[in-house]
């Protein structure tokens, strides 16, 4: 897998989407509880890990921008 980042975004989404479920459907507080730690923990590493990932676009804002808008600067 070439992308961890995707990864852990998708596994937060997932766990924060669980705590909701299950904090709607009264399951027992310490299960919620260490599944929000777990979810905030998680959060944490998702964002250093999108943060540090080595990314190189293939265009620059210019040229997207050029491309989309049919505008050039000059």
């Amino acid at each position: 897998m070439k992308s961890f980042g995707i990864f852990f975004l998708v596994l937060t989404s997932i766990v924060l989407v669980l705590v909701t479920i299950f904090s709607a459907l009264n399951f027992p507080f310490p299960l919620v509880f260490y599944l929000v730690c777990f979810g905030k923990l998680l959060l944490i590493i998702t964002v250093y890990k999108v943060l540090k990932e080595d990314y190189k676009p293939d265009s620059t804002f210019e040229e997207f921008y050029e491309k989309e808008t049919g505008d050039t600067k000059e």
